[in-house]
């Protein structure tokens, strides 16, 4: 990053989204990792076990979208930074994703097209495989 005083406030916003990305990619792990502990602890049915697996894969979705988020603004700031001439304004997360926000159909659709991804999805039919198997 370049030290000119007009790059600070990108400086700043970069260096807390970036922290940012990093706390989201942790609590997408936990989940995951309290998928697995349901799956091989939890003393409940196999129904009721997929049904927290479906649920614990949603939430785990809708964490890697508001990543995502993050993500898309992250590499807004960078070009900033790396082109002088840009037009990008400081500290414009959320005035810049209200004005592009979908409906309630565009979020859902968000929030299904991260289940799919696969590094989400890949933990999940297995652990609804193996709490079948287990049950």
């Amino acid at each position: 990053m370049t030290d000119r005083p007009d790059t600070q406030p990108l400086q700043q916003e970069w260096l807390l989204l970036q922290a940012q990305h990093e706390h989201y990619e942790l609590w997408t792990l936990a989940i995951k990792l309290t998928a697995v502990l349901l799956t091989a602890f939890a003393p409940v049915s196999a129904l009721l076990l997929m049904a927290l697996l479906v649920l614990l894969w949603l939430l785990d979705a809708i964490f890697k979208t508001f990543q995502a988020r993050l993500a898309e603004r992250l590499l807004q700031v960078e070009r900033a930074l790396r082109e002088p001439a840009s037009a990008v304004v400081a500290m414009q997360f959320n005035s810049q994703w209200l004005a592009q926000r979908p409906g309630i159909g565009g979020l859902l659709a968000a929030y299904l097209r991260s289940a799919c991804r696969p590094t989400v999805a890949l933990p999940y039919p297995l652990l609804m495989v193996l709490a079948v198997l287990l049950t």
